[in-house]
């Protein structure tokens, strides 16, 4: 796949060597941060003790994990009219921006409350992100084929156009449905070849509440998908039909848990692409997000292969 090497620069491999190629069809936003007491109440006036400003969207997020943990991924989406600056940070993190396209009007965007706790609260204004057409996902999508993989999330509209056109390509699709909405009740989700989901995402697609329920449930409703359920503090579990393993987490003190999930989801595409034994990609998925919740930031906090690596080396 790809290294990152002492100064930071990037050294991709050969990528003829590589049997599939990775799409991300997903947002971009700009995250402004506030530091805050507590979540705000209604009603409530409250000063913040900061405010940052980052590059994010789950979209944006999942890609520069996939690019770090050495995954050569091109990204389509759109941005607005003040969006440049988005393609200068694909292009600085090794993100092929190819097919992001420029339309009139805002880019997509979040306003992010973040607690001394280290626990947020995002407000999402879609922005460009809702501005895709069925026209553009064709031409994106006629660059792929049989055995390709596309990653998905739930901040850009035509969800369900999208995943029956990639399956008509015969393309694995990955999806992370969130932010969980009416949107998705739509999406024909027996077509989902790995579902990234936590507790909440798991209830809503089953009803159950309790994670082996959950499972239960998934693994019954889409008998040939791989199932990743993340539990917070509990660490995540894997199913498929033929095994079930779970992880922990990497304790760390945290500072901003906003790309913990992203960082997870790049991980472990990276791993299923180089074909590892899945509780070595759990593990390696774990010390990456844990590494990400320990530093600020969404897309910038997350950790690079090499750091990684040495970090689960260190730690056994």
């Amino acid at each position: 796949m790809g290294v990152w090497q002492d100064d930071m620069s990037f050294l991709w491999k050969d990528e003829g060597d590589i049997a599939m190629k990775v799409l991300n069809f997903g947002s971009l936003n700009y995250d402004y941060v506030y530091k805050v007491d507590h979540m705000i109440l209604a009603g409530e006036t409250m000063d913040s003790y900061s405010l940052e400003t980052h590059f994010g969207g789950k979209g944006l997020n999942q890609s520069v994990a996939l690019a770090k943990a050495g995954v050569p991924v091109k990204h389509a989406g759109m941005v607005g009219e003040e969006g440049q600056a988005f393609l200068d940070f694909c292009k600085e993190n090794h993100v092929d921006a190819g097919y992001i396209r420029m339309v009139p009007g805002k880019s997509g965007h979040t306003i992010i409350q973040l607690d001394k706790n280290a626990q947020n609260s995002i407000l999402l204004y879609g922005g460009s992100n809702r501005a895709i057409t069925k026209e553009y996902v064709d031409e994106v999508l006629g660059d792929f084929g049989e055995g390709d993989i596309i990653l998905l999330q739930n901040e850009v509209n035509l969800m369900p156009y999208i995943i029956d056109t990639a399956y008509e390509r015969k393309m694995q699709i990955v999806l992370n449905p969130s932010p969980y909405n009416e949107a998705l009740d739509d999406c024909d989700m027996s077509k989902i070849s790995v579902f990234l989901v936590n507790e909440i995402e798991g209830k809503q697609i089953t009803g159950e509440s309790d994670p082996n329920r959950i499972l239960d449930a998934m693994m019954e409703k889409f008998p040939n998908a791989r199932i990743v359920l993340t539990l917070g503090g509990d660490g995540v579990v894997y199913r498929d039909k033929e095994q079930t393993h779970k992880q922990g987490i990497f304790k760390v003190k945290a500072v901003d848990t906003t790309a913990a999930g992203d960082t997870f989801t790049g991980y472990f595409i990276a791993g299923m692409m180089d074909e590892m034994p899945t509780p070595d990609i759990l593990r390696r998925c774990a010390k990456a997000s844990a590494m990400a919740v320990s530093k600020m930031g969404a897309a910038e906090s997350i950790p690079t292969v090499e750091e990684v690596e040495k970090a689960v080396l260190a730690a056994e």
